[in-house]
């Protein structure tokens, strides 16, 4: 029997060039794409009999895991990895691997976008002229301010160059050592001074239980009631609450959150109707170049970890035995 793949990242599709390098690798494929939000019932219905897993922000629970025993392999088609139970897909064998960088100029590309939109009003200009209106009020250029960056990872890194070519100075939070820094044109601050000194703070780090709500009602009272926050890293990273009630009683200019903690967006989220607040739909990795790499480099990766040979694996080292195939 042909061994079966899962794939519910949602620009993938049958017939496209990842579905055929995973069947000429002798596998068969189960398009099942993720848009929206997934039961783990369901979930483990549509990875009954998948021996591996190309998957979006699906929630691979203990339970799922559990209830998958051919499984051996699921690959994020990203970086963040957040909805994968790792600690239970290592109890149950199977290995977990992302893509570390495989979006990262996109996402830079992007977190430019957002601060020139922020700066600019671009969103709210746009919505009143739709309107009927012709507002005229000023912005604000790029030029002279201080962008915060809150993790030093790839998508931080190419932003740097980006920012310093609109004249931003670039402040930096990380827990990268010096010696993995390099010779950047980049002043590397603890938190508090990050806050306190950013114009434009944008979010770069991975959701952990340190950093889950680390952007808290404290966090904002130390950032200038004239910056903006910047959010393509993970939504829960940021008190929403907290945020929403900043932004409308003045204390912070704006926010622009291309992520949030429950998505898509709830109805009754205190992020809506906020002046000053734009949520987008999680789009800063969706360019075609970077969704064309990161299917290609996602499948490549789900076969090796088939072999037992994962490129990046999170808990392989941590497997008795991956050469599941």
């Amino acid at each position: 029997m042909t061994p079966t793949l899962l794939i519910t990242t949602d620009y993938l599709a049958p017939g496209d060039e990842v579905d055929r390098l995973l069947r000429e690798a002798g596998y068969a494929t189960r398009h099942r794409p993720l848009r929206g939000t997934r039961e783990p019932g369901e979930l483990v219905a549509i990875l009954d009999g998948c021996v591996g897993a190309l998957i979006a922000n699906e929630p691979m629970t203990a339970e799922v895991f559990a209830r998958a025993p051919e499984l051996r392999a699921v690959v994020r088609t990203g970086v963040g990895y957040d909805s994968v139970d790792v600690e239970a897909a290592t109890k149950a064998g199977v290995s977990v691997s992302n893509l570390p960088g495989v979006n990262a100029n996109a996402v830079a590309e992007y977190t430019m976008a957002l601060l020139l939109a922020q700066a600019r009003r671009l969103v709210t200009v746009a919505a009143e002229v739709r309107a009927g209106g012709w507002p005229r009020e000023d912005g604000h250029e790029l030029r002279g301010k201080t962008l915060g960056l809150l993790g030093y990872g790839a998508t931080a890194r190419a932003v740097v160059p980006l920012a310093r070519a609109f004249g931003l100075t670039v402040l930096c939070t990380t827990g990268v050592p010096e010696s993995g820094r390099g010779d950047v044109p980049v002043r590397f601050v603890d938190l508090p001074e990050l806050l306190a000194e950013s114009d434009f703070l944008s979010l770069h780090t991975a959701l952990t239980p340190a950093t889950r709500h680390l952007i808290d009602a404290a966090a904002l009272a130390r950032m200038k009631p004239a910056a903006h926050l910047i959010n393509t890293a993970r939504g829960a990273i940021v008190d929403e609450a907290a945020l929403a009630a900043a932004v409308r009683e003045g204390r912070l200019a704006g926010a622009a959150l291309d992520v949030t903690g429950t998505e898509p967006l709830p109805a009754d989220s205190p992020l809506r109707d906020v002046p000053g607040i734009t949520v987008y739909s999680h789009l800063a990795g969706q360019t075609a170049e970077a969704r064309r790499e990161a299917g290609l480099d996602g499948a490549r990766e789900l076969l090796a970890a088939l072999q037992g040979r994962p490129r990046c694996s999170l808990n392989a080292h941590l497997l008795p035995d991956n050469d599941r195939r």
